[in-house]
């Protein structure tokens, strides 16, 4: 099945980072509201655990891409070189 040409590629760690800033956004907004009461130092273990795990996944998910991309090299019957590490070595 042919993929589709998309414009920008999905990058889960961003997700992750914008959901931790719009939670800690709808707590204060909840707490604005009077529907339940926020002590003010919430947001810094909200956000920042966000973007901790955001970086985690982020590591995860270019680590998959990378062994993807080295997998469909090594597989690639072109003139290509065989690593693409950035190496000069010709096959």
């Amino acid at each position: 099945m042919p993929r589709r040409d998309i414009r920008h590629a999905f990058r889960p760690g961003k997700v992750v980072a914008g959901l931790a800033v719009l939670a800690a956004a709808l707590l204060y907004a909840g707490d604005a509201a009077g529907t339940w009461q926020i002590p003010w130092f919430v947001v810094f273990p909200v956000v920042f655990g966000g973007l901790f795990l955001s970086g985690a996944v982020g590591l995860v998910d270019y680590k998959v891409r990378r062994r993807r991309e080295a997998i469909a090299a090594s597989m690639d019957r072109t003139d290509a070189p065989a690593s693409t590490s950035g190496s000069q070595a010709i096959r």
